[in-house]
């Protein structure tokens, strides 16, 4: 079986002050470009993954496992793999694609929200779980008990489309780095009432409509707003080692911002721009001594991809072959 997922840029938390008594409230979209996952059934627990990607499989497996009885005889293999604490969701994605693998394997039907709870997922936002599970915009109405409900989703116009920088930089925090941070209290409420008109009057209209200025306009705003939440933690309300390209981005693209922890930052593009403003970013950055990879970010409006295959006739070929 094999499993192909987005990868997903975060557009940011709305409340994590709870001042309404939900925490948190994400937003995000889907891209191509995410995890291409292999699984099959074996005798014993055989990994073929690099670095982090290793211990993920492992704790999936495992979780999987207490929660369903699915064992752990599994060969996981990954193909294509989304770079770490980048702020692309490696860890969700790579978890729910082991996960929703061990659970079709074993002819179990298990909601996208219980599969992110037996994993882990969740706790603070739903973003890359919706991703996951239905590829486009998503919005998460924050976290009360359990994993966060979905309470929008729309397709991304195709024509639309990020322009993707990531710098060689250090990584954004991970989960046991972020956790003193999100379980803590924070969070400025006037702010999060902000970003919530910005969604809900701003955003959303922009999206049905078609709205590329508004839409990026408000994003700019949005993103602007959640710094303030997390100002204290990385330096201000951008982190520091991308603020030149971030400057570089509310210039030439429709919205910008910085996802999640960074150090990953967009900017709003048409499809058909990228090839002049990313000739124009790499000039900007070489000027600067930035070094970064630039890239163009689709959107995906399907969620991730599940293909079964004959492990008989896999085996057929291999003997032919040999």
């Amino acid at each position: 079986m094999i499993i192909r997922t987005p990868k997903r840029l975060h557009l940011g938390l709305i409340d994590p002050t709870g001042s309404l008594g939900r925490r948190f409230g994400s937003l995000g979209v889907a891209l191509e470009g995410g995890y291409e996952v292999r699984v099959l059934p074996s005798e014993g627990p055989e990994i073929r993954a690099d670095g982090e990607d290793v211990e993920t499989i492992k704790k999936a497996i495992t979780k999987m496992n207490s929660a369903f009885g699915t064992g752990t005889g599994y060969l996981v293999e990954v193909r294509e793999a989304i770079p770490r604490h980048v702020g692309l969701g490696s860890t969700t994605q790579l978890s729910l694609a082991v996960g929703t693998a061990v659970a079709r394997l074993n002819s179990l039907s298990i909601s996208i929200e219980k599969l992110a709870e037996v994993l882990g997922r969740g706790k603070n936002s739903g973003a890359g779980i919706y991703a996951f599970a239905y590829g486009g915009f998503v919005l998460d109405g924050g976290v009360k008990e359990g994993v966060p409900p979905l309470i929008f989703r729309g397709n991304f116009p195709e024509e639309w489309a990020f322009l993707l920088v990531i710098p060689e930089t250090r990584p954004g925090f991970d989960e046991e780095e972020e956790k003193p941070i999100m379980g803590g209290k924070f969070g400025d409420v006037k702010a999060a009432m902000e970003i919530s008109h910005c969604i809900l009057l701003g955003l959303l209209p922009a999206l049905k409509e078609r709205n590329i200025k508004a839409f990026g306009r408000h994003l700019s705003a949005v993103q602007t707003l959640v710094g303030k939440h997390f100002a204290e933690f990385q330096g201000g309300e951008f982190r520091e080692d991308v603020r030149l390209i971030l400057e570089w981005l509310r210039e030439h693209t429709y919205g910008a911002g910085q996802s999640s922890w960074g150090p990953t930052v967009y900017g709003l593009i048409l499809r058909g721009e990228f090839q002049r403003l990313s000739a124009e970013l790499k000039d900007y950055l070489k000027e600067h001594g930035v070094r970064a990879k630039v890239e163009l970010g689709l959107p995906r409006n399907a969620g991730a991809e599940v293909v079964s295959e004959n492990a008989f006739l896999e085996r057929l070929i291999r003997s032919v072959a040999g």
